[in-house]
């Protein structure tokens, strides 16, 4: 029989169940586990792969072995086609179907699978792992078994197709001398586990950073020094006195959150003598998917070129590895959590299966991590989104549906800590005003949840966070009745005279956007201390702005918010959302195509959070409109009209984008507002009805009458 369905994997059975099925009921069954519209291509593969490893596997259907489909490996997003636990042996299969050549990339692919078990994968630490390549119209197979280069129990890959599959694997396990009987117990819910290896690895990565150059980093450095300490601080009381704690840190944007982040999931792990210490670790984390895809790849590609420099051999997915040690998606941690709980819930009480999750001497059910940075904490989901998330199946993958689920994201994060039996920290980095998308909760989800489910944490929080872009202004009232409250001014990331830019710019856009009568004043000084802010109605001339401002290998980038509509006009398109383009963006030299310099595609706020370019041009369309002293919102049909949008929480998002995309840039921001459309047809009627003048130039009007220069 197959066995109780895990949510790590789309299919687990053991070999004479799987080999004694009917095909079409195995793949109904991968299909009923998947989350998501299949392709024919993925179903083929599919059905092809249950038809080979069927006729495959005979030899050993009366043996203790088990058979994984589709395997997800613990919070790194990466899925294997198929797993084999054969006589204490990881087979790791990635099928090719209908392809006749093994091309490097899929070798490399199926070694990277090998290498993640190895390294992150606590059942599979001390085992052997044979990883396998498919090509299935492949005409030969590989005769060489040999150690890996790695020297940690990891054979190369080997190549086969179909017809020599069998007597691969009988071969693969002759040469491993693979005596034990037994499949391996629990492998498929073993914990998330980084090996020493991988640890030391990641430190001395993390060590020679350049995350500097693609971050904001203008804080002053002994600002920046006092709040690590402070959090450092907070950590060890709660180890010393077995407490749990939560500190929540504010900054405005350029001062440096993210890096603070990433200082202290470093430094809290390496405390002792500059040894880790296995006990204390901790991991950075974020909602925002193209930030931890852009600052991976950044880290990754300094640490390969200066490895290259030094003659060592490296692959630059070793590198993407290490750095995925300390810097996570928040989604696939809450996901890999989740995983563990009994479903259907009861009572609207969450608790662990011990059927789904493994328990350990120290974490309990609880993730391996004594401590736990979220960045962007603002942006956690209401209880309304992830629960209606979680009740259609979750996007990641495998279909985790679970009905009437019972928290917030905030709170689900804090319960997740609090499974561990011993003690915890969680660290939130806040912006301010920078929620951005439907269903973000901001801060007071998180007051909410301490406040009713977790009273005995002690609670850390910057004195700004009472101020009004935090929470509407509520914090105090929010944490009125909350006894564990300590409020502290080095939790707060304040910028120095030598960065005071930063401070300004963000005081000038949060007036721009209020009507606050100060804007005009805190312009003259943002200009005054070296940072232009200038005005065009012509993209042709911001274009030829940004080149002209831009020096060496300084980035520019068009800007625009996701609900703008009408770029196309004015050959804008915007980038597509994906983390591999938002990398690209960010990333790529101005020879690329792919790159921002070449001012051809426009990065949304959702793929600029928490990144910046040197100079943007920030295209301002119909979405947000001045009237008369106020903003008006708008949502385009796709087709022919603007509609007014009346929901006050959109309106605080789409006003937060703006926000956003005025505070991504280091040197200086371009701010074009279309003219619109003044032509009309040989009736009398507009040209273009979506790209009215009227829609465009009271927006102008209140810029220029702010005293931003013109163009």
């Amino acid at each position: 029989m197959p066995k109780k369905q895990s949510n790590r994997c789309l299919y687990q059975s053991d070999f004479k169940s799987f080999i004694n099925t009917n095909s079409d009921t195995i793949l109904g069954s991968i299909h009923n586990a998947y989350h998501g519209q299949t392709l024919t291509s993925t179903n083929e593969a599919w059905w092809n792969e249950i038809r080979i490893l069927q006729a495959v596997l005979t030899p050993w259907k009366d043996e203790d072995a088990e058979i994984i489909f589709e395997y997800d490996i613990p919070r790194l997003g990466k899925r294997i086609d198929v797993v084999l636990l054969l006589r204490g042996i990881i087979f790791c299969l990635e099928f090719k179907v209908g392809q006749k050549d093994a091309l490097q990339t899929d070798v490399e692919q199926v070694m990277d699978y090998a290498l993640d078990l190895k390294n992150f994968h606590l059942y599979s630490h001390d085992r052997t792992i044979v990883p396998i390549l498919i090509p299935t119209k492949h005409k030969s197979s590989s005769n060489v078994f040999q150690s890996s280069v790695y020297n940690d129990s990891i054979y190369n890959p080997l190549i086969t197709g179909t017809e020599d599959l069998q007597n691969l694997i009988k071969n693969a396990l002759f040469h491993a001398n693979a005596v034990r009987p037994e499949s391996i117990r629990d492998w498929v819910i073993s914990p998330y586990t980084p090996t020493p290896t991988i640890i030391e690895a990641a430190r001395s990565l993390y060590e020679n950073h350049s995350v500097e150059d693609i971050t904001r980093h203008e804080a002053d450095k002994v600002t920046t020094d006092a709040t690590i300490s402070y959090i450092l601080e907070i950590i060890n009381r709660s180890k010393k006195n077995g407490e749990k704690s939560i500190c929540f840190v504010t900054g405005v944007p350029g001062a440096g959150k993210t890096l603070v982040g990433l200082d202290v999931a470093v430094k809290q792990s390496y405390q002792d003598n500059g040894t880790f210490n296995e006990e204390d670790g901790a991991v950075y984390l974020s909602g925002n998917g193209p930030l931890v895809a852009v600052l991976t790849e950044a880290l990754a590609r300094d640490n390969y070129k200066k490895a290259k420099e030094n003659g060592d051999k490296k692959n630059i997915t070793d590198s993407r590895r290490e750095v995925s040690k300390f810097i996570q998606i928040i989604h696939r941690y809450r996901d890999n959590m989740l995983a563990k709980i009994k479903n259907p819930i009861e009572n609207g009480h969450l608790e662990i299966d011990p059927q789904k999750a493994v328990k350990l001497k120290q974490s309990g059910y609880g993730e391996v991590e004594h401590v736990a940075i979220f960045d962007e904490a603002q942006r956690a989901w209401t209880h309304k989104r992830i629960a209606n998330y979680l009740k259609r199946g979750g996007t990641y993958g495998n279909k985790l549906k679970v009905q009437d689920f019972p928290m917030s994201e905030a709170a689900f994060l804090m319960w997740s800590l609090d499974q561990r039996e011993d003690w915890a920290t969680i660290v939130c980095l806040i912006g301010g005003g920078q929620e951005i998308n439907t269903g973000e909760a901001g801060i007071s989800e998180w007051i909410s949840a301490l406040n009713d489910q977790f009273p005995h944490w002690n609670v850390y929080i910057s004195d700004k966070l009472t101020e009004p872009e935090y929470a509407e202004g509520k914090v105090n009232e929010l944490l009125g009745s909350n006894p564990n409250v300590s409020f502290s001014d080095k939790l707060h990331l304040g910028v120095s005279l030598r960065s005071f830019r930063a401070e300004t710019l963000s005081a000038f856009v949060h007036s721009l956007l209020s009507f606050n009568p100060d804007a005009s004043r805190l312009y003259k000084s943002v200009v005054n201390h070296g940072y232009p802010i200038v005005l065009t109605r012509n993209m042709d001339k911001a274009r030829a702005w940004l080149r002209q401002q831009a020096r060496g290998t300084q980035k520019t980038g068009i800007l625009i918010s996701k609900v703008s509509a009408r770029f196309k006009p004015l050959a804008v398109h915007v980038l597509p959302q994906s983390e591999d383009n938002a990398v690209h963006w960010f990333l790529e030299d101005k020879t690329d195509v792919r790159s921002s310099n070449y001012l051809e595609e426009a990065a949304t706020e959702i793929q600029v959070q928490g990144l910046e370019v040197d100079y943007a041009c920030i295209l301002w369309d119909a979405d947000m409109r001045y009237d008369n002293g106020k903003w008006s919102f708008w949502k385009f049909n796709g087709k022919t009209q603007w509609i007014p949008e009346k929901n006050y929480e959109t309106q605080k998002y789409m006003l937060n984008a703006y926000r956003v995309l005025l505070t991504r840039a280091r040197q200086g921001i371009i701010i074009c507002v279309p003219e619109g459309n003044k032509n009309r047809t040989p009736d009398g009627f507009p040209e273009d009805n979506t790209r009215l003048p009227d829609y465009y130039n009271p927006t102008y009007e209140y810029f220029k009458s702010i005293g931003i220069q013109e163009l």
